[in-house]
């Protein structure tokens, strides 16, 4: 099951809520009592569907002995960071906050076909440390199973870490993640999927904070006039911007279509490109089917 979010319709409809957490209902107390017998875990927390999940499951069971810690760098959009202080707080969950800083790699800022890995190595070296110090037993990720489909060379490094991966231990996919997410009150269960601002630069293109600062701020701009589900892609001087099929429409509006190319050009684009391609998570991923793009050790 594929899902799109946008403001006009909903991820999933009440039906598809009921039969999805039917048809995983076993699996998540699967998960519930994986939880219980950590006894004690650490959650890499971004505040997105997957790891607001885990955080909600892993603080009923274990209660303070569930901490939630978030990774803050350039390629976390301030907005993201925000987000997940407020929900951290809002599932009663203690918080940590931690500066990131693969950016100093220059595998990393290389932007290889395997940058995730050098960036998920930063961090699951920092959850480590700290799941030691404050004396807790596993460190626990929000991979799902419908990550195992996709290039995702981070969870690479999770496994390299022993970090655990409970959602997808569990076999739960997105759709289910979402319809639990639903039952149980979270408000990401609808978020649209987010990625890391380096995501917007293709592979090869070197990752500078001033760039992930230029795309964060574009991104911020579009999504003022209403826009959820889109991506603003670096290409140098131009910006490409990828909008879900449903959101297109209203780049017919002259009004808004130049509002949003004055937006996004105040962010120091010289050119504005509306791709004609609907917006899906991965897209760049598409080269490394094509073409043999570098990776780095």
């Amino acid at each position: 099951m594929s899902a799109t979010v946008s403001l006009q319709q909903p991820v999933l409809s009440e039906a598809q809520v009921e039969a999805l957490c039917s048809q995983s209902a076993a699996r998540l107390e699967g998960l519930r009592a994986s939880l219980r017998a950590h006894g004690s875990a650490l959650i890499a927390f971004s505040g997105g569907v997957d790891s607001a999940l885990v955080l909600k499951l892993a603080v009923e069971e274990l209660g303070a002995r569930a901490v939630a810690l978030t990774a803050i760098s350039a390629s976390v959009a301030p907005d993201e960071a925000d987000e997940a202080k407020a929900l951290a707080v809002a599932l009663g969950a203690r918080h940590v906050l931690v500066d990131s800083k693969e950016l100093d790699d220059p595998r990393y800022a290389a932007n290889p076909s395997n940058r995730c890995y050098f960036c998920k190595t930063e961090l699951y070296a920092i959850t480590s440390k700290h799941c030691a110090e404050l004396g807790l037993a596993v460190v626990l990720d929000g991979f799902n199973a419908d990550d195992k489909k996709d290039h995702r060379p981070g969870h690479k490094a999770a496994a390299e870490h022993g970090v655990r991966s409970p959602l997808a231990e569990a076999s739960l996919t997105k759709a289910e993640v979402r319809a639990w997410s639903h039952r149980l009150g979270l408000p990401t269960w609808d978020k649209p999927q987010m990625a890391c601002l380096a995501s917007r630069l293709p592979y090869g293109t070197q990752v500078t904070v001033e760039r992930l600062r230029q795309i964060g701020a574009a991104e911020k701009a579009v999504r003022a006039f209403g826009f959820v589900n889109f991506r603003v892609r670096y290409h140098g001087e131009v910006a490409r911007l990828e909008l879900a099929a449903e959101e297109h429409a209203r780049m017919l509006d002259a009004a808004t279509r130049d509002a949003v190319n004055a937006a996004i050009k105040a962010q120091g684009f010289t050119f504005v490109a509306v791709d004609l391609e609907p917006f899906r998570s991965g897209r760049l991923n598409d080269a490394l089917k094509t073409v043999a793009l570098p990776v780095l050790t």
